[in-house]
């Protein structure tokens, strides 16, 4: 299989109702518990895409432009943006919907890093 056609395969999508108790006193979805869908969506992505064990070595630059209110919907979006030797990055959107509209727009960007490994934790190539 062409390397663009397994990348293609493994984009990942999930869905959450943000519901009151995944929000702040602001009653937005808390930072860490966006962090945390986001790294879930990007690890099965990658899981997905390597059919291998997988582990996080970083996130950077996660960016959040709009506040994610409760009793909204979201979706996260992962798709595999480079694929290194042992290693792969993963860029997850998500967008934010109105649960009564139509109303969507994109809520943070985050790119995160795996690493491939075997039994003893030692890393491993992603391509054979």
């Amino acid at each position: 299989m062409l390397l663009a056609d397994r990348i293609a395969r493994a984009e990942t999508r999930i869905f959450k109702a943000v519901f009151p108790n995944t929000t702040n006193h602001y009653d937005t979805l808390f930072g860490g518990t966006t962090l945390l869908l986001m790294d879930e969506v990007a690890f099965i992505a990658a899981t997905r895409f390597s059919r291998l064990k997988m582990v996080t070595v970083s996130s950077e630059r996660v960016d959040f432009t709009h506040p994610i209110p409760g009793g909204s919907l979201v979706e996260l979006v992962a798709n595999i943006e480079h694929v290194g030797r042992t290693s792969l990055k993963v860029r997850v959107e998500l967008f934010v919907e109105q649960m009564y509209s139509e109303d969507r727009h994109k809520a943070v960007t985050g790119l995160f890093t795996f690493v491939a490994v075997d039994e003893h934790k030692q890393p491993v190539r992603i391509l054979a």
